[in-house]
């Protein structure tokens, strides 16, 4: 199981801070939405340059002009763009091919979507990676848990990645259903040792 860094809602400067002092036990580093919104490509660049040997996330949250996007993002430096599950069936199939072109990957972010016929369908689409997400508005009811991963009973050749909510308590109760990666942002970012934090994480996932 992998852990990913949401780096969102910070500076430049916190985000290349925060990498340094975590990078050796995050294997994804993602570029938020806020923060690609902030700073655009140029943080998406200026991290796969410093981080050459990361998977470099974009979370790009597309929903239309899927091409575009994701050729925008990926031309950047990221390894792995996302798209949201509820865009059309055009938009889904125009960044997973876009993406196949440069042999890299697209996440299918299932943020508000848990319709057996829209998994069916993405399914269909070729959609081989996904993002089980409880967005941060929404975790005011609280963060992802293992009732959530129900919907995807049927699709167990998907890589899964959960976010939402991640933090030493709730990773415990998710290990048994084997995500393969876990998204972890403000447990790490709001820390005060944010170093200690992520050693912590990275050594409850390993166990």
């Amino acid at each position: 199981m992998k852990l990913q860094l949401a780096l969102d809602r910070l500076s430049r400067n916190e985000c290349f801070s925060l990498v340094e002092q975590v990078e050796k036990q995050m294997d994804w580093i993602e570029m938020g939405t806020g923060v690609i919104k902030e700073y655009g490509m140029q943080i998406v660049r200026d991290m796969k340059e410093a981080y050459p040997e990361k998977t470099i996330v974009a979370d790009m949250k597309t929903c239309d002009a899927a091409a575009s996007e994701t050729r925008q993002a990926l031309d950047a430096g990221a390894d792995i763009t996302t798209v949201m599950a509820f865009s059309a069936d055009a938009a889904i199939t125009a960044a997973l091919e876009e993406a196949s072109v440069s042999d890299k990957k697209v996440m299918v972010d299932l943020l508000g979507v848990n319709d057996s016929r829209r998994l069916s369908e993405l399914d269909g689409l070729g959609a081989d990676l996904v993002s089980l997400h409880i967005g941060k508005d929404m975790q005011i009811e609280g963060g992802v848990s293992g009732e959530h991963f129900s919907v995807l009973q049927d699709y167990s050749h998907w890589d899964v990645a959960v976010a939402g909510g991640i933090n030493e308590k709730t990773i415990p109760d998710l290990l048994p259903y084997r995500p393969d990666v876990f998204i972890i942002g403000g447990a790490i970012t709001k820390a005060d040792q944010p170093g200690e934090a992520a050693e912590n994480l990275k050594r409850l996932v390993k166990e």
